[in-house]
């Protein structure tokens, strides 16, 4: 049985004529263990859909189920990462992550709480800043906060909601590292929301496309049978990738712009980007041409 499942799920906000279908009929199932990225546009409903998951908003129509039961709330069950850090700014790194730990744990002693507390910190590499409040840290080190914080509560599944957009290119690298190294750990199920298909191909054993909205859903599954650990600078080598990447940028580009014709309406493309430089863009090819992306 799969550890969560979205059955026929829909979700719209407003009413009357303002009424809008941000998703419709999204069927999703995760084992326990897997690690699966949701790429898709700005603007489609990635947010909502990890809300659905987490229990934060609940489905208009269908069912969001966990161990086959319905979701009812939030838990701490399902640790989430969140794209804005969401850290107490009074609060120290010690204790940010430590409440959340007073809140699943509150029969451990304060001694153990201490041990787990710490070995959390110390797992995202903060021990020198377990003092520190979140306004002396950089972008980089108050979303590590927030990875021990979600990873302190122990939970079944750890959701990502575009945990790594707002961080520079270097820390995002080094983050998207220390998150696949800590679940590959404990391989605890994990969800990523993202809009870049490096990062799901990095981290990810599945990515799932979800397409533009409205009545946003999600389309075909792209297997990542790449060896781990991965390398970007090492799998850019690799034809497989290379191929892996084509396909599931080809298939994004090409719903995009038949969503784009029946709607006449404009959406910001996931991360697209050429591996190599001296490429045309993505998008762009004469009519005799067939664009390669790597």
């Amino acid at each position: 049985m799969a550890i969560i499942e979205l059955k026929n799920v829909s979700k719209s906000y407003g009413t009357g004529a303002a009424r809008v279908e941000v998703l419709a009929d999204i069927n999703l199932s995760v084992q326990e263990g897997e690690f699966v990225a949701i790429v898709g546009f700005s603007g489609s409903g990635k947010t909502s859909l990890i809300n659905l998951l987490n229990g934060l908003q609940f489905p208009d129509s269908g069912e969001v189920l966990l161990h086959g039961l319905p979701v009812t709330g939030p838990g701490p069950d399902r640790g989430v990462i969140f794209q804005n850090y969401s850290l107490l700014p009074w609060l120290s790194v010690y204790n940010n992550v430590k409440l959340a730990v007073d809140e699943v744990f509150p029969k451990m002693s304060s001694n153990e709480k201490s041990h787990h507390i710490k070995k959390y910190i110390g797992m995202v590499n903060l021990t020198p800043a377990m003092d520190k409040f979140p306004k002396e840290l950089s972008g980089g080190m108050r979303q590590r906060v927030s990875v021990a914080r979600a990873l302190a509560m122990n939970p079944e599944i750890l959701l990502m909601d575009e945990p790594l957009s707002a961080l520079d290119a270097l820390t995002r690298g080094s983050l998207q590292e220390e998150i696949v190294r800590i679940w590959s750990h404990d391989q605890k199920t994990a969800v990523l929301i993202t809009n870049d298909v490096d990062e799901g191909i990095l981290m990810a054993d599945r990515i799932i496309p979800l397409t533009p909205g409205p009545k946003a859903t999600l389309g075909p599954a792209f297997a990542i049978d790449i060896e781990r650990p991965r390398d970007l600078s090492a799998i850019n080598q690799n034809d497989h990738y290379k191929k892996l990447r084509n396909e599931i940028m080809e298939y994004l580009i090409e719903v995009g712009a038949n969503r784009k014709k029946s709607h006449d309406q404009r959406y910001i493309l996931p991360d697209l980007k050429p591996v190599m430089p001296g490429r045309v863009f993505p998008g762009i090819k004469r009519k005799s041409e067939k664009v390669k992306y790597f």
